[in-house]
Order: C-alpha cells, then sequence, then structure tokens
C-alpha cells in the first residue's frame, strides 16, 4: 500500500505546470479539483483537461472573491494580486486586453511566477468591469459629500469613425481642501450632434452621477451646438479660455500679409527637412559640430495657434544649423532672410506671454476659473510694454490686433459673475485682479448680494442662532388688524440685518492684505472658514469651476492611444470603463 502511494506521489513531483496548485491526483489516471471536487481523466501526462475545467468553472469566480476572505489560501491570495497588477498595468499603459494572449508576455509571467495561471481574455474584461463598479461608487460618495461641482465637455471621433462625447467633473474636497477632477462618462454618440441630442446625454450622465443640482457651470469650447445645448439644460456656460485665446492670436496673425508669408516660407523649410532623409542628416551632422542639441524642427498645425509659437522659436534657436545645411543641401525651397529672421525674433517676444497664458490656464490641479481675469489684465500690461520695445510694423501690427482683442474680451469677462466672483473670492486678487476699477466695483456689489442670499439660505438659517423674542403678552383686539404689518415688519429688520452682515463680512475679507500669488487659495479658505463663513460657502461654490476644457482633450489624447490599430475592435462600452479608470484610479 505504502508503495502504491509513493507510486503516485512520484509523478507529482516532476509536474511543473501551475494548474497543479487547483487539483490533487488520486489515482494514475484520475484527478480531483480542489476546488468543486469534481474528477477528471488524466491521460498521457496531459494538463489540457485541467486547464479548460478551472477557467471555465473556477477563473471568474477567484476574480470576485475579496482578497481578505478567510477562504483563500496564500496561493490563490498571491494569483490575486498579480491579476490585479495585470488588469492595472493595462488601464495606467492603455494595453489592449489581448496582451494576456501575447506569447511573449506569457513567457515573461512564465519565468516570473511559474506557478501563476493567465487569466483568459474574458476574465481580464471581468476584473475590468468590477473594478469599474468599484471606482464608481468610490467616485459617487465623494460627489455626494461635493458642495458644488463644475462640468466640461468635448466630442471626438476615434479612428473607426466613431463620435464620443466626454464629461469631466471638477469639484473641491471640503475635507483635504484640494481640487478633484474625475472623468463622468466617455459615452458613444451615434445620433447627429444636435444641441438636443447632447443636451440628453449630459442630463442622463447627471441624473446617473446624482448632480444634477449641484452643477454651477458649463465649460465647453465656443461650438454653436454647445452653446445651445446649455441653454437648453438651463445651465451657466463658460466658453473655455484657451480656446478663447487660440481664436484671439490666430485672427491678429492672420491679417497681416507679411508675417504669413514668413509662416509659409517657415512651413516650407521644416517641411523640407522632416521628408527629407538626406536634409535631415546633414542638419543632424551640422548642428553637432556647432554644438547645438541635435532635435527636430517643429511644424505648425493650423488649429492650434501656439504650434505656430513653437515652429518660430525652434527655427529661432536652430538658426545657424539650418542656415548651414539649407545652402548645403540642393532644393529649391526659399530661404529666410535677416529681416524675415528679426521679425520672427520679435513676433516670438510679443507671443511668449500668450504661450505661457495657455499653459498655466489649463492646469486641472490647481485653481484656474479665478485666473482668467488676472491674466488677462497681466497680457494687456504685456502687450503695452512690448509696443514701446518693437521696432518692425508687423510686430507693432500684431501687438495693436491682440491688444485689441484683449481688451474686448477682458471686458465681457469682467461683466460674468461666474469669473468676477472667483476673481474676488481668491485672496490672491480680490480686487487688485481687474482691469477697469469700475467692473470691479460692480463685481464686489454682487459678491455682496451673492453672501447674503447665502446667509438667507436654509442651511445657513438653521445654524445661527434664534434671537430673544419678548414673552407671550395678552393678545390685544387689534392683534388681527396689525398682524400683516408687523409681518412685514420683521421681515425688512431681518432683511436688514442680513444685508449689514453681508456687507460687514465682505468689507473685512477685502481689506485684508492679499496672499502670495504662489500660495493654494483653497488652503487659505481652509484656515479663515469660521472669520468668514459665508464667504468660504460661496468660495467652495466657485472656485471649483475650471478656465478651460482641456481636461476633456486629454482624456480624448489617451483615448486615441487605447483606440489604437491594435484595438480597433474595442466596443464603446469597454472603452468609457477603461478611461473612466485610467483616469480616475
Amino acid at each position: 500500500m505504502a508503495s502504491s502511494t509513493e507510486n503516485m506521489d512520484q509523478p507529482r513531483k516532476r509536474k511543473l505546470s501551475p494548474v497543479w496548485d487547483h487539483f490533487n491526483l488520486t489515482t494514475e489516471n484520475k484527478v480531483k479539483c480542489r476546488l468543486c471536487s469534481q474528477e477528471l481523466s488524466y491521460i498521457n501526462r496531459s494538463t489540457s483537461s485541467m486547464l479548460r475545467h478551472y477557467r471555465a468553472r473556477h477563473e471568474k469566480d477567484e476574480t470576485e472573491t475579496p482578497v481578505n476572505s478567510p477562504v483563500m489560501n496564500s496561493g490563490a491570495s498571491r494569483k490575486q494580486a498579480v491579476d490585479q497588477a495585470i488588469v492595472s498595468m493595462i488601464i495606467k499603459d492603455c494595453q489592449p486586453l489581448s496582451i494576456v494572449e501575447d506569447e511573449g508576455f506569457r513567457d515573461l509571467l512564465q519565468l516570473l511566477e511559474p506557478s501563476y495561471v493567465l487569466p483568459t481574455r474574458k476574465a481580464i474584461k471581468n476584473m475590468v468591469s468590477h473594478k469599474y463598479e468599484e471606482q464608481k461608487e468610490k467616485v459617487k460618495e465623494e460627489l455626494q459629500s461635493a458642495v458644488a461641482v463644475s462640468l466640461t465637455a468635448d466630442m471626438w471621433t476615434s479612428i473607426n469613425m466613431e463620435s464620443y462625447l466626454a464629461v469631466t467633473c471638477h469639484y473641491i474636497d471640503t475635507e483635504n481642501h484640494v481640487l478633484r477632477t474625475s472623468v463622468l462618462g466617455v459615452q458613444h454618440f451615434p445620433q447627429h450632434h444636435t444641441a438636443k441630442n447632447m443636451a440628453q446625454v449630459k442630463k442622463n450622465l447627471m441624473e446617473e452621477w446624482a448632480i444634477a443640482g449641484k452643477v454651477r457651470c458649463l465649460v465647453t469650447d465656443a461650438a454653436e451646438n454647445m452653446i445651445a445645448c446649455a441653454k437648453k439644460l438651463q445651465m451657466r456656460h463658460y466658453i473655455c479660455i484657451a480656446h478663447s485665446l487660440n481664436l484671439t492670436v490666430r485672427k491678429s496673425y492672420d491679417q497681416i500679409e507679411t508675417l504669413s508669408n514668413i509662416r509659409n516660407k517657415t512651413r516650407q523649410i521644416v517641411t523640407f527637412f522632416r521628408t527629407s532623409t538626406t536634409a535631415k542628416e546633414k542638419l543632424a551632422q551640422v548642428q553637432q559640430q556647432m554644438g547645438k542639441p541635435v532635435v527636430k524642427l517643429i511644424n505648425e498645425v493650423p488649429t492650434r495657434w501656439n504650434s505656430t509659437y513653437h515652429m518660430l522659436e525652434r527655427l529661432t534657436e536652430q538658426k545657424e544649423p539650418v542656415v548651414v545645411a539649407l545652402a548645403s543641401v540642393t532644393n529649391d525651397t526659399a530661404p529666410l532672410t535677416a529681416e524675415d529672421f528679426n521679425i520672427i525674433e520679435e513676433t516670438i517676444r510679443v507671443l511668449a506671454p500668450f504661450n505661457h497664458a495657455t499653459v498655466e490656464l489649463s492646469e486641472e490641479k490647481r485653481v484656474s476659473g479665478s485666473k482668467v481675469i488676472p491674466m488677462l489684465k497681466m497680457l494687456h500690461c504685456s502687450l503695452q510694454r512690448n509696443a514701446l520695445n518693437v521696432t518692425t510694423d508687423t510686430a507693432i501690427r500684431l501687438v495693436e490686433n491682440l491688444n485689441r482683442r484683449v481688451v474686448d474680451h477682458l471686458c465681457n469677462l469682467e461683466s460674468l459673475s461666474i469669473t468676477t466672483l472667483a476673481t474676488l473670492l481668491d485672496p490672491r486678487y480680490k480686487t487688485v485682479g481687474f482691469l477697469s476699477s469700475s467692473r470691479a466695483n460692480e463685481a464686489v456689489k454682487r459678491l455682496k448680494a451673492e453672501c447674503a442670499a447665502e446667509m438667507r439660505s436654509p442651511e445657513s438659517t438653521q445654524t445661527a442662532p434664534e434671537e430673544a423674542q419678548p414673552g407671550p403678552s395678552t393678545p390685544r383686539p387689534d392683534d388681527d388688524l396689525w398682524q400683516q404689518l408687523d409681518a412685514e415688519v420683521l421681515e425688512n429688520r431681518a432683511n436688514t440685518n442680513v444685508t449689514n452682515d453681508a456687507i460687514i463680512e465682505v468689507q473685512r475679507y477685502l481689506s485684508e492684505n492679499n496672499t502670495q500669488r504662489t500660495q493654494d487659495p483653497l488652503q487659505y479658505w481652509q484656515t479663515q472658514r469660521l472669520n468668514y463663513p459665508n464667504l468660504y460657502k460661496l468660495a467652495m461654490k466657485c472656485l471649483c469651476t475650471p478656465s478651460s476644457s482641456v481636461p476633456c482633450e486629454r482624456v480624448f489624447s489617451k483615448a486615441g492611444e487605447i483606440v489604437s490599430k491594435r484595438r480597433n475592435r474595442l466596443r464603446p462600452n469597454m472603452l468609457k470603463k477603461l478611461m473612466f479608470l485610467n483616469k480616475n484610479v
């Protein structure tokens, strides 16, 4: 009897397949599943039937078992940890789900973890869906505690010519006083891109996330259907400042024929060096000989003004190598003259502040909505300084065109409550951030009215201490006659007190010195919430609005990596889950 047991145990030691972690050898031709006790045939030392059984019956169940489950042994716990690591890698690195079927990846895991059984593609999909539901509940809990939220939205078309509508949500975590951003959805949008259809999808998303009553503002580009969509939703709408600056700069330099000609010549030079192997190698050789960094020239994208800026900037940095390389290679490209380079250098000097503003106003992790008015004021001041320093007619005209458009746009923004209140409630700027003192005074009046309205809100009246009222007196015959007038007197007295209290709170806040420009305004309000309780509540509502819809563009940039040629069969529902997890985990 002992010898038969030894004979069964002996081959078990030689078995290397990780599937043996889930099976026991009962006889020479039979194995028994440790998870469900089912017996299977074991013929010719083949583990195929065991693998099929495990993947069909237990792989999904194992992925859904909690890590801290008491029924799990250490092997199963290790397997789940590796499973989750693979899912995280797929989400973070935008890898295709089919990576678990790639031979090289399987060989790597076999080397690193010989006992590990790699999940199937179907099991990975189930894990992604499970992770999506878990993370979705976490984000929902955060949104429930948010005082107010702002949304950004944009449209995108994949390489499969499928349209998607992305919506991101921005809110302040009032516990830690930090700005949060979450992707609410990347919805497949097969319908016509009408304002009605877009409004319905956004309405469904707001209901799904239970934030319909908390949305303070919708930030989009200046497309007509986006603007009409906001009107249909009866929602405050703000046009993305990055798009506004883009249009401002493009229209300003498109009106100058000399600058357009220089841009055309520059594009031809850049295209020549990017398409000719000989020219490209010659440029790299000259760059090395002159001690310049070996970098490629940048071509402009017609829809992005800052690509024009970067094209001209790179050409100026590589002026000498480009001139030498262009003269050394046979070509029919028109070279730039000394006067052209002089115009380019002054153009770069004029546009540099706009590039800096575009980058800074496109941030997600710091308050940006309150910066818009002060930033445009600084651009106006920068243009006034440049007007005294530029010498070429082209640069002078560019400054004039830009300044006219910046001032017009700034006048409009200094009249919008969504931007003016945010600027006033940012302790770094307050009234100093405004260009027009009269519009700053109007904004202060608006802030006092908003503060008074906050004091009258049901939440504030519930927490406010009640005034002592005189005790009951003996009713008189004329009480009924004067009841309405007495009630109006009491109401007027209460309104007067609230208005006075609001004025005092706002004036105390504005009379304080501005904080350092590098300080986080949310940290300031965390420390001052007791000194200015009503302004604190307004700040939590107003400072969550981003200055641009760039967060949505970043979502689509990542979506372009996910929907690639290698994974062009990815279904919209799985894309939505992968994008949500990539941005929210």
